[in-house]
């Protein structure tokens, strides 16, 4: 399963891509940060921001995109640019049927670390650990995205656990167990030729 992690911002919006493997597996794809000059108007801005989202959606083709759920922040115009973003990556995902995940930081860092409290540096060794990557990604936003991604996959909403049967499944959890379904068939596609 391919995973499109975003840490949203209006500035800076982190990508990062990975794929989920059997048993957990995980597997480092891309990461990018797509920006937007703080010289042109809001609405130009959340247009560059589209659009890069946009690229990148078609470019790796996910099965289902994990986002940072934004959250009151005490500087508003912050929180209502992040929010902006994270609203752009979900109607990307949506007009493609791409399944969307929304992950708060703190169960990132708990899927990440083990603590849901662990500082920011923390969280970039482990995605440099998790992805077997040589150096930690740069900068901040884009090792959030990857963190994202890895919770994403670490933390299945969807995927179906032990004993679980279909019908007790919530809309989001069915979309989840569709989207792996739909990957695993792709790969095996692939791996015949078809």
């Amino acid at each position: 399963m391919i995973i499109l992690g975003v840490d949203p911002g209006l500035t800076r919006c982190g990508v990062g891509v990975i794929e989920a493997g059997a048993h957990r597996r995980l597997s480092f794809i891309h990461v990018d940060v797509v920006r937007s000059s703080p010289d042109v108007s809001q609405d130009l801005r959340l247009l560059s921001i589209y659009n890069g989202l946009v690229d990148k959606i078609e470019t790796y083709a996910p099965d289902a995109v994990s986002i940072e759920r934004v959250f009151a922040q005490s500087n508003r115009n912050t929180v209502l640019g992040t929010a902006q973003a994270a609203g752009l990556a979900m109607l990307a995902a949506a007009q493609r049927n791409i399944p969307v995940a929304l992950h708060t930081p703190t169960e990132a860092k708990l899927a990440i670390t083990g603590n849901g409290q662990a500082q920011k540096i923390q969280v970039e060794r482990m995605v440099t650990r998790i992805l077997n990557l040589n150096r930690m990604p740069t900068p901040a936003d884009a090792a959030d995205a990857l963190a994202l991604a890895i919770c994403h996959a670490l933390r299945p909403a969807g995927a179906l656990q032990g004993g679980e049967r279909e019908e007790h499944l919530t809309p989001a959890q069915r979309q989840w167990a569709d989207a792996a379904k739909k990957a695993t068939k792709r790969h095996i596609n692939a791996d015949r030729g078809m």
